[in-house]
């Protein structure tokens, strides 16, 4: 764009910014002429309005600009508790042996009186340069395909004064990573503190990961890579605006250059061009003040710190196994009972429209499912959520056979049996309804809230999916041919 056309866009956004404070300016004035002309208790009242408007304003304003309380970490259960839950998972013939030399390896870095530090932060931000700068004779292994680290790689040294291991986990947002975050989390968890590096401004992803590190209670700091490829002016920008995206999460942000070798193509005076590769001189002390000053009371001193965000990580993923193990045992739970209700239903004489004929196995499925979750239900709530589920069915008995006959449509061969086996499918979809309800509720809300179960077994009265029903035809006829 001409230096003329630039000045001439400029001189009339200039214009079109007087033209509009005028124009403000003069309704403002009109404003107020016609305030004073009116009666002097109008004027009053009028006034108050706006003051109090005015007020609320910026009361709002303070509110939305106050600042942040820092969260408090995520609290971690006892260790007992924690342990009980694992066994129960084993009992249960579940997997449960990493969570158990998880709470080892606690035990172990607590009893070696070692100060453990991890390097976390995105693929290709210099982590593994750093550890080389950092750590003397730490040589990873390069891998040319993203990023450096494909596991956790510890290194040992006294080079501080006090022993140290500094752990190189993978990066993150790498492709098809999952398993490799999932490593690096832990092991920062492990850590007592932790550096998080990146390359300039956080991106969402890192934001998050430093909330979440956050969320544990870690002692961090925030390292800004390749300051040495900045000129000053723009180095402080770039920390300004990390420190505002940060948002307080890390202890110190601290610019720093990990060195390392870089490569160009250089012109020769023959006109010809040569491949060169040089290391640029790493500049780390800022970082190793930083960790000096953050790790001065010491690894005893850190050690509960360390102990609670292990804990908690660990209540995490034991809750991850609980609600694998509890989703597929309640589906056994719903299947058995789904296809009990199948047999008895052979000798019902209204499909759909009487739950009592089948009480006892409701009810059963109602207490296995309860126990399940570990929920504390009465014989009071029982019938009161059968009645519930009567009404339910009442209101709803011509979608279940609409639904049944029409899946029985797909099965000739169970179809020609007749009512029987309408009958028998449409009490199928009955119990798997009625169970998939009570166990999504009582996954999520940890009580038997019946209004809550009711309108999900509503739901899925009416579901006709193709899997689903073939699912249930398939185990109408595997209950009728074994009876």
């Amino acid at each position: 764009m001409s230096s003329r056309l630039r000045f001439l866009l400029a001189a009339v956004g200039l214009l079109a910014l007087v033209w509009l404070l005028l124009a403000a300016l003069d309704r403002a004035l009109a404003l107020a002429q016609r305030f004073m002309g009116l009666p002097t208790g109008m004027r009053w009242l009028l006034g108050t309005i706006l003051l109090l408007v005015a007020m609320a304003g910026v009361a709002v304003g303070a509110w939305w600009l106050r600042p942040r309380k820092a969260r408090a970490p995520v609290a971690a259960p006892d260790r007992a508790s924690l342990e009980a839950r694992i066994e129960k998972l084993r009992e249960a013939a579940t997997d449960v042996e990493e969570l158990r030399k998880e709470l080892g390896e606690l035990d172990r870095r607590r009893d070696s009186a070692r100060t453990y530090l991890a390097v976390f932060g995105e693929i290709s931000t210099g982590k593994s340069t750093l550890i080389a700068a950092l750590v003397p004779g730490a040589t990873p292994e390069r891998d040319p395909r993203a990023g450096t680290t494909r596991d956790v790689v510890t290194y040992d040294t006294s080079a501080w004064g006090d022993p140290w291991t500094v752990a190189d986990v993978p990066g993150s947002s790498e492709a098809d990573g999952e398993t490799r975050e999932r490593l690096a989390r832990e092991e920062a968890l492990r850590a007592h503190a932790v550096i998080y590096v990146c390359a300039g401004d956080l991106t969402r992803t890192q934001g998050a990961e430093l909330r979440w590190l956050g969320d544990f209670g870690k002692p961090l700091v925030l390292a800004v890579n390749k300051a040495d490829q900045w000129l000053p002016d723009e180095l402080e920008r770039i920390l300004t605006r990390v420190r505002e995206q940060a948002g307080g999460i890390p202890d110190a942000v601290l610019a720093i250059s990990a060195g390392g070798e870089e490569r160009f193509t250089r012109q020769l005076p023959d006109g010809s061009t040569e491949d060169v590769t040089r290391r640029r001189a790493a500049n780390v002390q800022p970082l190793m003040e930083a960790l000096r000053r953050l790790l001065a009371p010491g690894t005893a001193a850190l050690e509960a710190q360390r102990e609670n965000a292990v804990l908690a990580g660990l209540h995490e993923r034991t809750g991850e196994r609980e609600h694998a193990y509890r989703s597929e045992e309640a589906e056994r739970i719903v299947r058995r009972y789904a296809r009990r209700a199948i047999v008895g239903a052979m000798a019902a004489v209204a499909p759909g429209t009487d739950l009592v004929i089948q009480g006892a196995l409701a009810t059963g499925m109602v207490r296995a499912l309860a126990g399940l979750y570990d929920v504390r239900v009465t014989d009071v709530e029982i019938d009161t959520l059968l009645r519930q589920a009567r009404m339910t069915l009442r209101t709803g008995t011509s979608v279940v056979l609409a639904v049944a006959g029409n899946a029985l449509k797909a099965f000739p061969g169970l179809g020609t049996l007749g009512g029987g086996v309408l009958h028998a499918f449409a009490y199928a979809l009955i119990f798997d309804s009625f169970g998939r309800a009570l166990a999504a509720t009582l996954a999520e809300r940890r009580t038997l809230d019946q209004a809550d179960a009711g309108e999900r077994m509503r739901e899925l009265l009416g579901d006709a999916g193709a899997s689903r029903l073939r699912r249930l035809a398939e185990l109408t006829g595997e209950a009728l041919r074994d009876r």
